[in-house]
Parts: structure tokens; C-alpha cells; sequence
């Protein structure tokens, strides 16, 4: 699996010296410990903030799916595998995911005295959109192809503003008048950094990353059922051509082998959470064969559906 590509930078040229102060991680790594008190993850905000917390070096979560979102890890460290490409990162490092994509999460840095720590901040469309429109007053500029994920150094502001959601959410005070602000502030540092442009992408109706979303959603509630393609771009609102392109832009595999991302891992879930049988996760998650279900799972995850099943 080959390194990812779209190094994203999030400051400009006169932050570039700036560094997050090592007193700014462990204050925020001391505020989510309080709403983490154990390995999972805890939800801040509802339908907001999370933060995830987990102790045991090498643990991993197979697969699962990003909402678009800003990930900054103040503690720790892990990687993450997309379906060619991965990368590592740690405090040094933050990540914006520009859609919801399958990958692979293995922890590399966490103990039971220093845990892992991973604040998410989800990025509505919506709201989104309605910060273009402020910090691109005469329209968003032209940018390279929309990328489902941005790697880039952290950025200073990021890290303090997220030190004042997380202080502010531990007050309890005025947190649904004021938690929103910082969020567009954080956003606006984004908008604003040289990947500004691709990041806005996400946040317009028309833009081909939007297009691309709904057909994600659209995969997401319906991976059992066959894929007519034609009614899949109808969904993105693109031609088939058109879709295909923008699709492999955007998730970096093709929708045939995002859908099967999709039925394997649930399989697997079925197969180690619910002690299934093979045969039976198969036509679960939509396969007609179960000796074609077994080939492909094999080489998803490296082992048989069958010693899974062992196993579990």
C-alpha cells in the first residue's frame, strides 16, 4: 500500500514557522480525558464533537466509515489505510476527511498511563456553504480534484480554539449559542489556508464532492440490492461518465468496489459481534454466492470468513 499523496498544507505563508505549544496538546488532551473516561468512543455535542479514547497499543477497528470531519489527535498516535493508499499520523499531524470513506484504523501510539486521544469535528455541509460565502465573497476559487482525505501539519489556532470548544462545553454554559462559533472559526482557519478552496468544495450543493456524497448516502442504505449505475449517477445528478470519474477522484475506488467494501465489513460484523455463519452473512449483505463471498472476504481481510467464525 502506497503512501498518500494529497499532503494538504493548512496555514499560509506567513504561519508556516507557528507551531502548536506542547502546554496546548496537554491541555486538550486533559479535557477529553474527562469526557473519555474509558476506551470507546463519547459523544460532546449531540450530532457534534466526539472524541475517542483507547489504551491498547496495536488495537484496530476494521473498517469504517468517515463523515466529513477535522481529526486532531493531541495524544498518541495510529494509522489509517485507505483502499490504496494510508498514512500515520500523531499530534504533529491533523486530518480533514472530505467524505465518508471506508478505511482501516490501527493505534500505534496509546498506553494505560498515556491513551490515545482523537477529537472529531464534523463538518456540515450546510454550515459549510454558509462560511464560503463569507470568506469567498466573490465566489470560491478553482481548485485541484476534490481528495477524501487532507494530511497536514497541525495548525496552532486549530489546536487553541479546540482547547476554548472543549473548555467551553465543560462549563455548561450558553454551549448551544456558543460551541457553534468556535466550530466556524476553526472552519474559517481551513477556509481561509491554502487548501481553503478544495475544502469549500465540501460545503457546495453543486460541487462535484456533494454530488459524490449523496451517492455515498445512497450506498450506504442500500449496499444489499444491485447497482444499476445509470440510477446511481441519477442519484449524484451526473452523467455516467462524468460520475464514475468524480467517484474514483473523491473515494479512490470505484463504486462496485466501494459496495463491496461496504457488504464485507458489515459481513465481518455479523460474522465476529454476532457469531453469524458464513453462509448466512453472505446473503446478509447481499452476496448470491457464498464461495464468491468467501474469495472476496479472504482477500479483504486476510484470513477466511470460516476461522473468523472460529474465532469469534
Amino acid at each position: 500500500m502506497s503512501t498518500i499523496s494529497n499532503v494538504a498544507e493548512f496555514r499560509v505563508q506567513e504561519e508556516l514557522a507557528a507551531i502548536p505549544e506542547l502546554s496546548d496538546y496537554a491541555s486538550l488532551t486533559r479535557l477529553l480525558a474527562k469526557y473519555a473516561p474509558h476506551d470507546g468512543g463519547f459523544e460532546l455535542i449531540k450530532d457534534g464533537v466526539k472524541v475517542f479514547r483507547e489504551s491498547k497499543l496495536g488495537s484496530s477497528k476494521a473498517y469504517m466509515l468517515s463523515q466529513p470531519s477535522v481529526c486532531i489527535v493531541p495524544q498518541g498516535a495510529k494509522s489509517v489505510s485507505l483502499s490504496t493508499a494510508g498514512f500515520e499520523y500523531d499530534r504533529s499531524k491533523m486530518v480533514v476527511y472530505s467524505a465518508e470513506i471506508p478505511m482501516n484504523v490501527k493505534i500505534t501510539q496509546a498506553s494505560k498511563e498515556e491513551p490515545y486521544f482523537c477529537m472529531v469535528i464534523p463538518i456540515e455541509q450546510e454550515n459549510l456553504n454558509r462560511l464560503n460565502a463569507k470568506v469567498f465573497p466573490n465566489g470560491v476559487p478553482k481548485s485541484d480534484k476534490t481528495h477524501a482525505v487532507y494530511v497536514g501539519d497541525s495548525h496552532p489556532n486549530i489546536i487553541k480554539s479546540s482547547i476554548r470548544l472543549i473548555e467551553l462545553i465543560e462549563q455548561q454554559e450558553n454551549v448551544d449559542l456558543l460551541a457553534p462559533l468556535i466550530v466556524d472559526e476553526i472552519l474559517i482557519w481551513l477556509l481561509r489556508s491554502p487548501v481553503g478552496p478544495s475544502i469549500a468544495q465540501i460545503g457546495m450543493v453543486d460541487s462535484h464532492a456533494a454530488k459524490v456524497s449523496r451517492a455515498i448516502t445512497w450506498l450506504k442504505n442500500n449496499y444489499t440490492k444491485p447497482i444499476k449505475m445509470e440510477e446511481l449517477a441519477k442519484v449524484a445528478g451526473m452523467s455516467v461518465s462524468s460520475f464514475h470519474i468524480h467517484f474514483k477522484n473523491v473515494t479512490d475506488m470505484s463504486p462496485l468496489q466501494f459496495q463491496k467494501t461496504l457488504r464485507l465489513n458489515e459481513a465481518r460484523q455479523l460474522i465476529l459481534t454476532k457469531m453469524m455463519d458464513v453462509s448466512s452473512a453472505a446473503l446478509e449483505v447481499g452476496y448470491a454466492s457464498a464461495s464468491q463471498f468467501s474469495r472476496e472476504y479472504s482477500r479483504e481481510f486476510g484470513i477466511t470468513p470460516s476461522k473468523d467464525v472460529v474465532g469469534s
